[in-house]
């Protein structure tokens, strides 16, 4: 048998390729990355390995994949049975050679890059100018509260407003996922915990939120509330979670723009801080706040309507494509 040597050096015999059935209406967008920053090769998940975590297939169907350093698509389901829990962790992922693993044909729909997700923390008001649009005070402790995990969905898939919504907003986030679970965790020791990052959009309906006994998470948790994806990347290849660019787009008009620098609570700070009040676990996933330009805050407010589309975006973490439907 031929050998061929892969990025890391070892011989490696040559990949078979798999084919899977067409996508599925609505998971047709190509892989790609948005402006992603240099990347080391170090090695091994935390030393700096360029593979991005994925799950493709229908929906409840999906398999784990790998996205290797050259942008392609590999099915992992042969070593790992999902990327939920444990299988998060960094001596979990260490031991992935993407390189060894099969090719994945055509374009799959992208589901949501993580499993079985425990709890979704959501923090609010925690970036400044977002604050100021919303006329209301930075926190002097982080405002948290909870979607429902029933809430994720895929990068691309339907945005569904609910039946008797009226004022359904859009929030792009970047989205962190627990690879290591903890309590009381240090702010120094924070980032250590972080499995990766990706695109969150933490997705509102603000009547409910604000007028129904003011329990956000009554506004916060409809289906398809937490679209997630379209992969998880490695915490090595997002080196400073304090520089990245978010955007979002309604229709191809540009409604959010801003940077996480702008965040009242940097990412080890939240982690941190809500270790504190309960523990984290492998899987769970933390929604970091929005930058300015939600549909609350325009003269007048603006919310989504059925045939609307979205676009969201982060600096290197990939960006999603939906369209809004009505509930049926």
């Amino acid at each position: 048998m031929k050998l061929t040597h892969s990025k890391n050096g070892r011989e490696t015999p040559p990949l078979k390729q798999i084919t899977l059935p067409s996508p599925m209406e609505g998971g047709t967008s190509p892989l790609k990355q948005i402006n992603p920053p240099p990347i080391s090769d170090g090695g091994g998940w935390g030393g700096g390995n360029p593979m991005k975590l994925t799950r493709f297939g229908n929906p409840g169907q999906e398999k784990p994949g790998v996205i290797d350093g050259d942008n392609h698509l590999r099915d992992a389901s042969a070593i790992i049975k999902d990327w939920r829990g444990e299988a998060l962790s960094d001596e979990s992922l260490a031991r992935i050679i993407p390189e060894e693993l099969p090719l994945v044909a055509g374009k799959p729909r992208r589901g949501p890059p993580v499993a079985g997700v425990g709890k979704i923390v959501g923090i609010g008001l925690n970036y400044r100018e977002h604050a100021a649009e919303s006329g209301m005070q930075l926190p002097d402790d982080p405002i948290i509260f909870f979607k429902s995990p029933g809430a994720i969905k895929g990068p691309d898939d339907d945005i569904v407003i609910p039946r008797e919504s009226e004022k359904t907003d859009w929030e792009v986030e970047l989205a962190v996922v627990i690879g290591k679970g903890g309590k009381n965790i240090s702010e120094k020791d924070a980032l250590s915990h972080v499995c990766g990052y990706a695109i969150g959009l933490d997705l509102s309906e603000r009547e409910w939120q604000l007028r129904r006994g003011a329990q956000w998470a009554k506004g916060k948790s409809a289906d398809t509330f937490a679209p997630l994806g379209p992969w998880l990347a490695a915490r090595a290849i997002v080196p400073d979670p304090q520089n990245l660019e978010l955007f979002l787009s309604v229709n191809g008009e540009k409604m959010q723009s801003g940077s996480t620098g702008d965040m009242h609570f940097s990412v080890a700070a939240l982690i941190s801080r809500v270790s504190g009040y309960m523990s984290w676990q492998a899987g769970d996933v933390m929604l970091t706040g929005t930058p300015p330009g939600v549909g609350l805050g325009k003269k007048p407010p603006r919310f989504l309507r059925p045939g609307d589309t979205v676009r969201a975006s982060i600096t290197g973490l990939g960006e999603q494509n939906a369209r809004v439907v009505a509930a049926d």
